[in-house]
């Protein structure tokens, strides 16, 4: 399997597994000219950016270690954009999580890292 394959189908699995959570997923792949976000859900009056990595082993580090502080400010920039294209979600409070695949364990980091931007 290809790596574009293989991230669809962590996407996917993501997806499942946060669904069964209680998460309602809004987006899935969400892309503007800032970047890219695998998924985006609401969980009560929290709207959520999710990260999504995947490991099949820890030669290269965790899943999670991926997310680097790169990857963080790129993704809170795109929750800008988002946000400004939804002003009807401007009330909720706004969290970034990763949900990381290492191999068959699943890891949800809630509030995995902090608001890295400007804000809007």
């Amino acid at each position: 399997m290809n790596k574009r394959a293989m991230g669809s189908e962590m996407e996917k699995r993501a997806r499942r597994y946060l669904e069964k959570q209680g998460v309602w997923i809004l987006v899935t792949n969400y892309s503007c000219r800032k970047g890219e976000v695998d998924l985006i859900g609401k969980l009560e009056d929290t709207l959520i950016f999710f990260e999504v990595k995947a490991r099949s082993t820890d030669q290269s580090g965790t899943a999670a270690e991926a997310v680097d502080e790169r990857k963080q400010k790129k993704i809170c920039l795109v929750a800008d954009y988002y946000r400004m294209q939804h002003l009807n979600l401007a009330q909720l409070q706004v969290r970034f999580d990763v949900l990381a695949f290492d191999g068959e364990e699943t890891t949800w980091i809630k509030d995995a890292f902090p608001y890295q931007g400007k804000g809007f």
